[in-house]
């Protein structure tokens, strides 16, 4: 009876596995976009001569990977790509000690490092805008910690968005979920008004290199402080 019952899941897992390809396949074959309408689970099971059991379940599978929109009562839709499915990876690969933020750090340093080179020859003049906007915010929440990590996290994002590269962008979405988890450690480790204030002023030269449309200088800007940040957390024990 066990054997019997296991069978059936293993059945019923394949069926899952081949309505995803299939329902990803539909996407590509319509030519659907960000927004784009789905079938509803019963239409879309009937297409694939599957139950609905198992249409739903590929339809939760898929909006787990962020590749469709699914909320009850609403019509599922292709979702927008999003950074959402990899920070969650990333979470638990450090969570659970499979990942060092080092070396995540690693990784994220030499992604930013193109990254604002990119952003300096391509980023429009509202990002430019913007970028030197969210360094003034930052000087003006020096006293309030949250506000400026948060402060911190959009404007390395919207350097990603102003390289042009989506990809760029979301890769570097994804680390939000661990600078949460660090970036307090970091700013309590810099103990002195002079290091809080010269951390933020590295920001601000980031900004105005790319807001000057010099990569070098922005390059170099971001060095300088992904290796003080490096530093910052080695010094307080986070490896």
């Amino acid at each position: 009876m066990k054997k019997a019952v296991v069978q059936v899941e293993e059945q019923e897992t394949g069926l899952v596995e081949r309505a995803i390809a299939d329902i990803r396949s539909y996407m590509r074959e319509n030519q659907l976009r960000p927004g784009s309408p789905m079938p509803s689970e019963t239409a879309m099971a009937m297409q694939l001569n599957v139950s609905r059991t198992v249409a739903r379940e590929a339809f939760r599978a898929l909006a787990a990977l962020g590749i469709m929109e699914v909320s009850a009562g609403r019509r599922a839709r292709v979702a927008a790509p999003d950074a959402a499915p990899l920070s969650i990876i990333l979470d638990h690969t450090v969570t659970m000690k499979q990942l060092s933020v080092q070396q995540v750090l690693d990784v994220r340093r030499t992604l930013e490092l193109r990254t604002v080179s990119l952003a300096a020859l391509r980023r429009t003049d509202a990002q430019a805008r913007e970028l030197l906007e969210i360094v003034k915010g930052m000087f003006d929440a020096f006293e309030a910690p949250n506000d400026l990590m948060e402060l911190d996290i959009r404007l390395h994002e919207l350097i990603a968005a102003a390289s042009g590269n989506s990809l760029y962008a979301i890769i570097v979405g994804s680390f939000r979920v661990i600078t949460r988890q660090t970036w307090h450690i970091g700013w309590r480790s810099r103990a002195t008004l002079e290091n809080r204030t010269e951390n933020i002023r590295c920001h601000q030269r980031i900004a105005e290199a790319i807001n000057a449309q010099d990569p070098e200088q922005a390059e170099a800007a971001m060095t300088e402080h992904f290796d003080s940040a490096v530093n910052v957390l080695l010094r307080a024990g986070v490896n």
